[in-house]
């Protein structure tokens, strides 16, 4: 019976596996042509997938997704190696530099564990680094390509560390109403430009809220959309084992089924 490979032999074959099929005589057509650029849908599509798996508990198949998503690290790191910028050893080499850095209460001589301080002095790492890169501003280098929700919670986050924020969280509750009455004045105005405005901003204030509460908002809104596909499903599972048609049903029957799939999830 053969040895399984150790990490850094199953390391060395994967990296191996990139350079052939980046080979420009008997490569593959497909990887040949990627780029950058190229690239980044998919990564979002595995980074994804990983988050899908993690939520949905199949931890069977979260070894092949997290090969997936590895794997794209892996392929930014050999175009980057075939320009000679850096290569996948480099890309390692600097994370584990920089975790050792943000963590002197684990390598360092500090003996500090409490759980604000490291985050504090975790911060202040990135603050560090930002600084160096020319990146003074508060909000820099948060990426505009995240989700909406998560990029507002950054935003917010961010902007909380310098003393930009409420207090308490009932405060925000205020700004609620006042942003939900504003929503509600561009609705009756017809005003379909300040409408998008008012409802972005009662989504952000929303997302403050979740933050003082200690919840992540696009997690909450992933398991919300989980939730009502799940719901959804019986609903039509109800209507198609009927001998009648979506518009033949009322509202409130199709509710009635609705409150059948909050009733099940109950008893499971």
């Amino acid at each position: 019976m053969s040895e399984l490979p150790t990490a850094a032999e199953a390391i060395d074959q994967l990296l191996a596996v990139m350079a052939a099929l980046r080979d420009p005589e008997d490569g593959c057509p497909w990887d040949l042509k990627q780029s950058y650029h190229s690239i980044v849908p998919h990564t979002l599509e595995e980074a994804y997938e990983v988050a899908d798996t993690i939520e949905r508990g199949d931890f069977n198949h979260l070894k092949e997704e997290l090969g997936d998503l590895l794997f794209q690290v892996v392929f930014y790191a050999r175009l980057a190696q075939e320009e000679g910028r850096f290569d996948f050893a480099d890309v390692s080499a600097a994370m584990a530099a920089k975790l050792i850095k943000r963590h002197p209460h684990v390598f360092g001589s500090s003996n500090n564990s409490n759980e604000e301080q490291i985050k504090k002095n975790w911060e202040a790492g990135k603050a560090q680094e930002r600084k160096a890169k020319g990146q003074g501003q508060a909000l820099a280098d948060i990426p505009l390509a995240l989700p909406a929700l998560s990029r507002a919670q950054k935003l917010s986050k961010r902007a909380a560390r310098v003393g930009f924020d409420w207090p308490e969280s009932e405060q925000i509750w205020r700004k609620l109403e006042e942003e939900s009455d504003e929503l509600k004045q561009a609705i009756a105005n017809q005003d379909k430009p300040n409408i998008e405005e008012e409802l972005g901003d009662m989504l952000f204030v929303m997302v403050n809220l979740g933050r003082h509460l200690g919840v992540d908002a696009e997690t909450a809104l992933r398991k919300s959309s989980t939730k009502f596909e799940q719901r959804f499903g019986h609903v039509e599972a109800q209507v198609q084992q009927s001998s009648r048609d979506w518009d033949e049903y009322k509202l409130t029957e199709l509710d009635n089924f609705w409150r059948e799939a909050k009733e099940l999830e109950k008893s499971q």
